[in-house]
């Protein structure tokens, strides 16, 4: 079924997706525990989900009706880039029911070319989301077809400004080149999206900071260690 643009970003316009993953070592990791962290979110007033995984993905589409971005995280021997990079990858979130595809758009080493990863998320009626780390990406990936970036890699490639938080400097760039975008990457607290969306954000991905417990409470046990260093307490 061919996905209609407008009418996928009419539903998700202004909302918030959440990111459902977990590393391989997290106790949520397995499947079922995916399922359920995006049954919550949706409870919680989550419009969309980003999943990785084809297995998963597939077992979270018969589970709610959102609409999904589907991913597949595998490292290449030769390939820096690691989102969905080949066709078999694409084709496989494809018949697993998400409707939008995320692709790693950065110019790190790569064996299938961006325009060829687009072409393929086409070709199945899905939408393409270049995942992107700087303005020039975003420019190529939607020259070469790409429905919409995403800021999910800014900071994490060897050429971008690493910052603790969201790259709003990035969003701000995007929207005055008029380019579609979705804010994704180290975005913890509501205010960063709620900004994210008055930036032009077609809507914003929080991951970590809601389906991590691990890292939500590290953040907590980090802070609370600190204060008691702080106030002269050793013991």
């Amino acid at each position: 079924m061919v996905i209609s643009v407008e009418t996928m970003f009419d539903q998700l316009r202004g909302r918030l997706v959440v990111s459902c993953q977990a590393v391989a070592e997290s106790p949520l990791a397995p499947t079922p525990h995916i399922v359920a962290l995006a049954e919550a979110a949706v409870l919680g007033g989550a419009r969309g989900l980003r999943i990785e995984g084809v297995a998963n993905v597939r077992a979270v589409r018969a589970a709610v009706e959102v609409p999904i971005i589907g991913i597949v995280k595998a490292k290449h021997p030769g390939s820096e880039a690691f989102i969905t990079t080949r066709i078999e990858e694409v084709d496989a979130l494809a018949d697993a029911g998400a409707e939008i595809i995320a692709f790693d758009a950065t110019d790190r080493t790569r064996h299938v070319p961006v325009a060829d990863l687009v072409a393929a998320i086409v070709a199945r009626g899905c939408i393409a989301m270049a995942d992107i780390s700087t303005l020039a990406e975003a420019r190529s990936a939607v020259a070469a077809g790409a429905h919409v970036a995403g800021t999910t890699l800014a900071g994490y490639t060897d050429y971008s400004t690493a910052l603790v938080g969201p790259d709003f400097a990035l969003m701000a760039d995007l929207a005055a080149a008029g380019i579609p975008f979705i804010a994704e990457g180290r975005i913890w607290e509501p205010a960063e999206a709620a900004r994210s969306i008055a930036l032009g954000a077609q809507f914003v991905v929080v991951g970590s900071a809601i389906t991590r417990p691990d890292d939500i409470t590290r953040r907590y046990a980090s802070a609370v260690a600190t204060a008691r260093v702080q106030s002269g307490e050793t013991a």
